[in-house]
């Protein structure tokens, strides 16, 4: 009589069993666990890694692109807790150089960053602190720049009011779209245009 090979339990199986021994489980008190465990997380802890290495991440990113790489959430849990533990996330540290990085280089507004740390899950007492680090000075010189800049693209006159409008307008357009206060915006944007019609009829003679 042929004896029969004892059944296999399928990996659906083997990762229940394995849960439902995590929820009982200290810290060295079982061998086996502590090795399942470290098998388990090895490569979502290297996914990690690679995701964070590659760019700064907050802990929400980082946690949903782990579940929806298929890892399984107890596990994506304890990664993201070692992930806190050993530096590799902070969301203090996060927001504070994606505030200062974005409104230097990307000429962001206030409204615009804390809605981009918003969509990235950081807590809105952190978003808070990263961006008490801008002053209103700093946006006013930004506003400024960027309404100058596209000022400076308008090659004629305005024939009349309407054309006038028309410029303002699309000078304006620069200002709002990176989030800026609309009523600063104008303003800076009349400033802006009527110092480039001025230059253009100097120019003209």
């Amino acid at each position: 009589m042929m004896t029969r090979m004892p059944r296999q339990n399928p990996p659906t199986e083997k990762l229940k069993a394995l849960k439902d021994a995590l929820e009982n489980y200290q810290p060295g008190s079982n061998a086996i666990v502590d090795r399942r465990l470290e098998e388990a997380l090895a490569p979502i802890s290297a996914k990690a890694a690679r995701l964070v290495n590659h760019r700064p991440r907050s802990e929400y990113e980082l946690r949903q692109r782990l579940l929806q790489d298929g890892a399984q959430p107890h596990f994506v849990d304890q990664v993201i807790e070692r992930c806190r533990n050993n530096g590799m996330l902070d969301d203090e540290v996060f927001a504070s150089e994606w505030v200062r990085q974005r409104q230097q280089n990307q000429k962001k507004s206030v409204a615009i960053l804390r809605q981009e740390l918003q969509r990235k899950g950081v807590a809105s007492h952190t978003i808070e602190t990263a961006l008490d680090q801008v002053d209103d000075q700093a946006q006013a010189e930004i506003l400024v720049e960027l309404v100058n800049k596209k000022a400076g693209t308008i090659s004629e006159v305005p024939a009349d009011r309407k054309e006038y409008d028309k410029l303002l307008r699309r000078v304006a357009g620069v200002g709002a779209r990176r989030g800026f206060p609309p009523t600063q915006v104008m303003q800076a944007a009349t400033e802006a245009l009527d110092l480039r019609i001025a230059e253009l009829r100097q120019a003209g003679g």
